[in-house]
């Protein structure tokens, strides 16, 4: 996901000054991290440059002046277009956990020791957002039902990479 096109989307709702696009952004997609302000000022000074947004508004109050932005006819059409873009599926996604296995198969260490770790993470993952999908609506719900998928989808590839260890050696069979 492009945190710039986000952002961006997130404009196209409702013109805003940096700090309630941040916030915006947190409530529905830094559930995990939020953004950081930098990225969000960088971001909408882009998007001035770019013509993508305007300043429609500078309020002054006590403290420093709060620009408030709109998104333009050409930052409308920009987002549209990566809207409906698909993305390319990657052939070969290379994950940290993909990375960390295939490290200790070099370097001779026990990756089933890893992905037994890992398993057990992402089962209490699955479990705390299990129970958040009772309760979650909307674009909540559509996040906490995307990253159970992703961590089931990882879950599948950690058994069946476990199955292909050799459990003494923690190698590849």
């Amino acid at each position: 996901m492009t945190v710039s096109r986000t952002l961006l989307g997130l404009l196209e709702t409702e013109s805003a000054h940096g700090y309630t696009l941040k916030q915006r952004y947190d409530t529905h997609f830094g559930r995990v991290k939020p953004l950081p302000f930098g990225q969000v000022y960088a971001s909408l000074s882009r998007f001035e440059r770019d013509g993508l947004a305007q300043v429609t508004e500078v309020e002054f109050a006590d403290g420093p002046e709060r620009k408030i932005y709109a998104i333009t006819e050409s930052g409308v059409s920009s987002l549209e277009s990566w809207l409906f873009e698909p993305e390319a599926p990657t052939a070969f996604a290379v994950s940290v956990l993909f990375t960390k296995t295939a490290l200790a198969l070099m370097s001779g260490r026990d990756a089933g020791d890893i992905l037994d770790a890992q398993r057990r993470v992402h089962l209490a993952r699955m479990r705390l957002l299990t129970q958040a999908r009772r309760t979650a609506s909307g674009t909540e719900l559509l996040a906490v039902t995307y990253e159970i998928a992703h961590l089931d989808a990882d879950l599948r590839w950690i058994e069946e990479s476990a199955q292909r260890l050799d459990r003494g050696t923690g190698r590849t069979r």
